[in-house]
């Protein structure tokens, strides 16, 4: 139990960070699918971070690490795909195997391995044509536990001596699969709001637009009169909830509504109004 609690305490920190990025631009490339190699880079930057730290934070244990380091390397995989999930598990793996240790080996072949998983399970879905379930905790909770159910087999094989890998896993693996598993569905569930809030948001302006489109139909026919000019205005100023609207050519006011229309009247130069003698672009 103790060894739960801690690998719990070490999740606890990666959720802190996981939430204070979701209020960064960093965080966007996680809540939208994409094929560009910057949002690529800085999956596989974050990720392989959660790796690293997930070893240091790691407690030792009979000569090894008990540690939460398959939540960066499966998320890795699963949301930057094949090649961004194996890297990311390499450069997991690669940190781990050089601390040492008799599991060094196995541990750096098994990240690699769990970050492979991940990405094959993005293409597997990618090719289904449902990257939506990409974003489900329940998915993410499973993969995770497979992926280090697959690394207590690698341990047995390859840690030696075996007695001593046997023993280890029968410690370690109860408290691994549920702290890494569960690591992974919150993070995935906090990737899932984050997701949900940006469509929201799309939504919402995307329909404001629609609705003044809707609104300003027709007020242009004849052009870009000061009559034209203040109706668009109105209608902007309603929609938006803006504390003021003003619309101007390049040389005077040609309409102004909301906070300072007492003074910013229609036909007035404007500040940014270019010399009388020279040529409006």
């Amino acid at each position: 139990m103790p060894l739960v609690f801690s690998l719990f305490q070490q999740l606890s920190v990666f959720l802190v960070i996981a939430y204070l990025l979701s209020k960064t631009p960093l965080f966007h490339p996680l809540a939208n699918y994409s094929v560009r190699w910057p949002h690529k880079v800085v999956i596989y930057c974050l990720f392989s971070t959660f790796c690293i730290l997930g070893t240091y934070f790691g407690l030792e244990i009979q000569g090894a690490i008990a540690n939460t380091r398959a939540v960066g390397a499966v998320l890795g995989g699963l949301l930057g795909g094949p090649v961004t999930g194996f890297f990311v598990g390499l450069t997991g793996g690669l940190h781990r195997w050089s601390l040492g240790g008799f599991t060094d080996l196995a541990c750096a072949v098994s990240t690699t391995a769990e970050g492979l998983l991940g990405g094959l399970v993005h293409w597997h879905l990618l090719r289904r044509g449902r990257l939506d379930k990409l974003f489900s905790p329940a998915l993410a909770f499973a993969v995770t536990l497979l992926a280090e159910l697959l690394q207590m087999l690698i341990i047995l094989l390859l840690a030696q001596p075996f007695a001593q890998a046997w023993e280890l896993v029968q410690l370690i693996a109860p408290p691994m699969l549920l702290a890494n598993a569960t690591g992974a569905a919150l993070f995935i569930s906090m990737i899932r709001d984050q997701k949900r809030m940006f469509e929201e948001l799309s939504g919402t302006f995307s329909a404001k637009a629609l609705r003044i489109a809707q609104r300003t139909v027709g007020l242009l026919d004849q052009g870009l009169t000061p009559a034209a000019a203040q109706a668009v205005a109105q209608i902007l100023y309603q929609e938006t909830g803006v504390g003021a609207v003003a619309i101007t050519d390049c040389h005077r006011i040609l309409a102004f509504v909301g906070t300072g229309e007492d003074h910013h009247k229609p036909g007035r130069p404007h500040l940014l109004a270019p010399d009388p003698g020279r040529h409006c672009p």
